[in-house]
């Protein structure tokens, strides 16, 4: 391990020496070189949070960089790189590739992206009446940073029994940092930043007709290992249902905007993004969402279900960041039982949003 950190330290010096600039290209060869000595996540990010870019450094780069086993650690730097550098020039010459890369795939025709649209929307307006009843553990592991500059600090685990019976989401805390709670709490009085209706909700107002999202197609990615449409969207805040709240008091419903990804072969969502356009004046400057859905078992079918969540906001220089996870899936019955303890993180994703070959 000493010597892979000493020809890290030395790969990095010979790229990007300390008083210099990064260009796109010498920012894409060391996260290489990163990966291939096996690098931790945390010092590649901790590196590259020191740095600048010379070059705009933009979304496809490290969608091709996460893909190749950036992770995420490494890649919230890197946007943090992105959005410093959107005003600068595009790089004089496209990062290094290893193989001359395959021609691709043309964009859907205007009406296959309708059409496409379409099919999403009555799959997410049906999306919780297709759902059998059920309950499963829900672990939400909150971290914050007073920095300003994603050091985070874990804060607490929260361990929830979540049940989905006749359409309806039902949070229990049932534990607090592997602690069983002995009375009963409500989940939302805990304090903190929580989140709730991922069961559809967000899903379902999203492409509700009268919320009147504005889709545009974006381009193609891949995401655990399916190809999909990537649309962006925006919501006006009139038309908005996405409740914010400051301290459990401080409420808006502000107008919002994010990506969608719908599988190709399917038209399922895989993935929904939500950033909110929040007022100057409210407490919080940033508030996003993301939340990801894949097959899981519930007896013995499959359902496309929800994954994980990662929830950020920012007030001043205090980040905040609550990694939710969706465990155990059972049948909800009368007999039903849950072993309740809090499972160790997903493990990274290493192949997602790589562009489609």
């Amino acid at each position: 391990m000493r010597a892979k950190l000493a020809l890290l330290v030395f790969v990095a010096s010979l790229l990007c020496p300390a008083q210099n600039k990064l260009t796109v290209e010498q920012v894409v060869k060391f996260i290489r070189s990163a990966i291939e000595l096996k690098q931790s996540d945390r010092e590649v990010a901790d590196y590259l949070r020191r740095q600048a870019m010379r070059e705009r450094l933009d979304d496809r780069t490290i969608e091709e960089l996460e893909g190749l086993g950036a992770g995420p650690r490494t890649v919230e730097a890197l946007r943090r790189l992105r959005d410093a550098s959107k005003n600068l020039p595009a790089p004089e010459t496209p990062p290094a590739q290893e193989a001359p890369a395959p021609a691709p795939m043309p964009p859907p025709s205007p009406e296959e992206q309708r059409r496409v649209i379409e099919q999403a929307r009555d799959y997410a307006l049906s999306y919780t009446k297709n759902l059998p009843n059920f309950i499963c553990t829900q672990v939400t592991r909150r971290y914050f940073d007073p920095s300003g500059l994603e050091f985070w600090k874990q804060h607490d685990v929260l361990t929830a029994r979540l049940s989905f019976f006749e359409q309806k989401e039902d949070y229990k805390l049932v534990m607090v940092n592997n602690r069983a709670i002995t009375t009963e709490v409500p989940y939302l009085s805990v304090g903190g930043a929580i989140s709730t209706g991922e069961f559809g909700t967000m899903m379902k107002e999203l492409f509700e007709p009268e919320t009147q999202a504005d889709f545009r197609w974006e381009r193609w990615g891949k995401l655990r290992g399916r190809i999909a449409h990537v649309f962006s969207y925006r919501v006006a805040q009139e038309r908005s249902k996405w409740h914010v709240s400051y301290e459990n008091s401080n409420e808006i419903v502000p107008g919002y905007h994010g990506l969608v990804y719908v599988d190709r072969d399917t038209n399922m969502v895989l993935r929904i993004t939500l950033v909110a356009d929040l007022p100057p004046t409210y407490p919080l400057q940033e508030v996003s969402d993301t939340l990801d859905y894949d097959l899981a078992p519930i007896g013995t079918q499959e359902y496309m279900l929800p994954l994980k969540a990662v929830v950020r906001t920012r007030q001043g220089r205090l980040l905040a960041r609550n990694d939710v996870e969706f465990r155990m899936y059972r049948r909800f019955t009368a007999e039903a039982e849950i072993k309740f303890e809090t499972p160790d993180p997903l493990p990274e994703e290493k192949t997602t949003e790589q562009p489609p070959q």
